[in-house]
């Protein structure tokens, strides 16, 4: 019971100990197992999961898988346990049969963290094989003469099980003449030899049968047989002797097929027969078999394969010489093989992503890398490197891994792929390489906002546009890609007079273009200013804005507007009713009228010239080019009629242009007398003109009325006329003192006509205007210095009505001038 607790305890260290290996291994990346050999496929080998501290769940999700290098794959990851298990049956003496300890090794790559961890798994020896010899039946001849103690060498058992499972001894049945030695070689192994224990005597005894026994050290034990024949000989003096104990042979693993690789020599002191040594190994394996000849006569050893350092480093041969007489020696041949670099290093890409994004940090795993090369020493020596100029670097990560990972941050607008090569060398002369090339592309991330191609917008639209004209387009790039780089535009906030921006033009959000809404009027809107924003399909967008600039450029749409004379439609309904006097006696240039006219419009559109279209006596007048001054050309004559009537054509110099008429009727007349005499007859030929078939008698009370009507108003005229003279020489003074050189008091509306137009006067001698259909009259006065200017407005405080019987202080007396007249009736 006590030894049963010991045991139990022991096993509980021993287990304890194997667990707290597991982990200190797992946390340096390593993970070790043993499995014993010939297990069925699907066996357990450990726990893989739950020794590094993954959850079972989220192996799927981590990628989690073995590392295949194109060789045959002994294990497998269970999916859904994270068990490791065994692919196939596993069979030690076929994997490692010069090996003492078998360890096969994988890795176990985790791509969701780009870790990669080293497996290794022991196979265990079972004792599934026995010893065996090459040959079942062997033939051993000797000499009657032999002294007894001599020794034989004897084929040695070939046990292809480890440890305790190997052969341990032989054993040799038969006859007592004969005893077995077992001597132990150099590296352990076991080397029987057949001890004549007794002399031989042919005549008694010519054959001698004997069984020679393997047995190796399992549970329970196996064995191998051999039957020996001892074939007793006449006398033989002299068995042959080789030169060398042992021979060892130095070959390079690339020695071409044929060459002799040394030469055994044995010699035998004997003649004739006895002294003919022939040759022939003694102790070879199936596979150096495959590799070497003996010849027979020479003992001259050639290769008759392929070495490969890679595979077995070093040969062990045994060659026998026998005579003729059955005599034999044996000998020793150790062919060492030496590396030489004819193994490229291999890379093998364990895991590695197509795509990062460019704002992914410095230091990113892109690739994990296995390398290896088969030769050793320098030759096995790899230096793996990156080509120079690309923003990767080489991290070792565990063992022959390497790892690719960002040496900053990457940009995709400057590259938006890499190739990055890889190229490993090993450290022979000459060197080999291999490289691979891992394709890289760079996703993009929204972090550049839309850039217009132009700092600033502006285009000239012409006014009276149709509504819906494109005006301009507006374009912006952004350097990322994708969604990312899809530009829309639109307005941005704003007024024009009141409106929104958006009823006077829109743009289009794909395209950029700017249309026109409405049509534009330049008298109205000369300019418009708005902003147009651009913005990406990232997310969180960016976006970017440009300032545009909308001039509208005048056209020639508004015809001159003449202000006066004004028009008849104001005054009465029909035609030109203005009537400006002009003496008969006045010279040549003196001013008649000034027509006024404005135009809507700007530039050279709004430039105005005068001419004269239509006169009734074309040499008495003219106008100027600009100044719209109608003026005598001559001298009035005494055969030019009465009253002139002329036609004013008015135009702006736009293309076209477009142009008004202002039509004058002057009255040539000396007094006031003549003027209504003459307006009196124009009446009544217009009277005339209207009623058509009327009555004389209508005619005539119409023709006094209208005299009458004049007296007394010319009467009117005279006493106004006294009054205002007195009233003006005693204020003379008083205006002469305050520096005003214009007749004050006098309110601007005295010069504009019951229905609202203004006369514009000038000085000369005097004038009249008359409108012949209205029931009032007025009468300006204006000093001769006055030429040119419109009397000045009275002060707000100093009212100067234009009949009073006040007369301001300190006026002065001064000589009346002659004054022009305006007169409208």
């Amino acid at each position: 019971m006590c030894a049963a607790g010991r045991r139990w305890g022991r096993r509980q260290r021993v287990l304890l100990w194997g667990v707290l290996l597991a982990a200190w291994e797992a946390a340096w990346g390593q993970l070790r197992y043993s499995v014993p050999e010939e297990m069925p496929k699907g066996s357990f080998v450990g726990d893989v999961a739950k020794d590094l501290g993954l959850q079972t769940p989220a192996l799927p999700d981590r990628g989690i898988h073995l590392l295949d290098k194109g060789r045959t794959q002994y294990f497998a990851l269970h999916g859904k346990t994270g068990h490791l298990v065994t692919a196939e049956r596993i069979d030690r003496e076929q994997l490692c049969r010069l090996v003492e300890q078998c360890v096969l090794r994988c890795e176990l790559i985790v791509e969701g963290e780009m870790k990669v961890y080293g497996i290794q798994v022991e196979i265990t020896d079972i004792n599934d094989n026995a010893p065996s010899f090459k040959d079942i039946e062997l033939e051993q001849r000797m000499s009657e003469t032999t002294a007894p103690g001599s020794r034989f060498p004897l084929p040695r058992a070939h046990d292809p099980d480890s440890g305790r499972n190997s052969l341990q001894s032989y054993e040799l049945n038969g006859d007592e003449r004969f005893s077995l030695a077992v001597q132990t070689g150099p590296g352990g192994d076991q080397r029987p030899e057949l001890v004549l224990a007794k002399a031989l005597d042919r005549e008694e005894a010519a054959f001698h049968e004997l069984v020679l026994r393997a047995s190796d050290g399992g549970e329970p034990a196996r064995t191998g047989t051999a039957r020996i024949r001892v074939t007793v000989l006449d006398a033989n003096d002299n068995a042959p002797v080789f030169s060398q104990a042992e021979y060892t042979v130095r070959v390079p693993e690339d020695v071409p097929v044929g060459s002799v690789l040394v030469t055994v020599t044995a010699t035998d002191a004997d003649e004739s027969l006895n002294g003919h040594v022939k040759y022939s190994f003694h102790k070879i394996s199936d596979r150096e078999s495959e590799l070497f000849h003996l010849d027979s006569e020479s003992g001259k050893i050639t290769i008759k394969g392929y070495l490969d350092f890679e595979e077995i480093s070093s040969h062990e041969l045994e060659v026998q010489a026998r005579d003729g007489g059955d005599l034999s020696d044996t000998t020793k041949v150790e062919i060492v093989v030496t590396d030489v670099n004819d193994n490229a290093p291999e890379l093998i890409v364990s895991s590695a992503v197509r795509e990062i994004s460019e704002g992914a940090s410095s230091g990113t795993v892109v690739a994990l890398l296995h390398v290896h090369d088969r030769d050793s020493g320098a030759n096995g020596e790899v230096r793996c490197s990156l080509d120079r100029g690309i923003p990767f670097r080489l991290e070792k990560s565990y063992e022959d891994y390497y790892r690719v990972v960002t040496a900053r941050e990457l940009d995709r607008e400057q590259e938006s792929e890499y190739n990055v090569t890889v190229r490993a060398a090993d450290g022979g002369r000459p060197s080999l390489q291999s490289s691979r090339v891992l394709c890289v592309r760079v996703l993009d991330v929204n972090d550049n906002a839309p850039v217009f191609l132009q700092e600033r917008y502006s285009a000239r639209l012409r006014e009276n546009n149709v509504a819906g004209l494109l005006v301009l387009r507006v374009r912006a790039t952004d350097s990322d890609w994708g969604e990312n780089a899809r530009v829309r535009y639109r307005l941005g906030e704003g007024g024009v007079r009141g409106s929104p921006l958006s009823s006077y033009v829109s743009v289009q959000a794909e395209t950029g273009a700017l249309y026109a809404l409405r049509s534009f009027d330049y008298e109205e809107v000369r300019e418009v200013g708005l902003w147009v924003w651009a913005e990406d399909g990232g997310s969180p967008a960016l976006s970017s804005n440009v300032s545009v600039r909308l001039v509208i450029v005048d056209e020639n749409d508004n015809a001159p507007q003449v202000l006066y004379p004004p028009a008849a439609g104001a005054l009465s309904g029909s035609g030109w009713s203005g009537v400006e006097l002009a003496a008969r006696s006045s010279e040549a240039g003196a001013l008649v009228a000034k027509v006024v006219a404005v135009d809507a419009d700007a530039g050279q559109n709004a430039w105005l010239s005068y001419e004269l279209a239509k006169a009734t006596e074309p040499g008495l007048f003219r106008v100027g080019l600009h100044s719209g001054e109608v003026r005598t050309a001559r001298s009035p004559l005494a055969r030019d009629a009465a009253r002139q009537s002329l036609v004013v054509l008015v135009k702006d110099h736009g293309r076209p242009a477009l142009s008004a008429t202002a039509t004058l009727s002057v009255v040539l007349a000396e007094s006031v007398a003549e003027l209504l005499a003459e307006l009196g007859s124009a009446a009544r030929a217009e009277a005339e003109a209207g009623a058509g078939e009327a009555g004389g008698s209508l005619t005539r009370w119409l023709v006094l009325a209208v005299a009458a009507v004049s007296c007394l108003f010319v009467a009117f005229l005279l006493l106004l006329l006294a009054l205002r003279l007195r009233r003006w020489r005693r204020s003379q003074q008083q205006l002469l003192a305050a520096g005003s050189g214009a007749l004050r008091g006098v309110p601007a509306t005295h010069f504009v006509g019951i229905d609202g137009v203004r006369a514009f006067l000038h000085s000369y001698s005097h004038d009249v205007s008359l409108t012949a259909d209205s029931r009032k009259s007025h009468l300006r006065f204006s000093a001769a210095s006055c030429c040119d200017t419109l009397p000045a407005r009275p002060p707000p405080d100093e009212p100067a009505p234009l009949l009073g019987d006040e007369e301001p202080a300190g006026a002065q007396q001064a000589d009346p001038a002659p004054l022009p007249v305006s007169f409208w009736y």
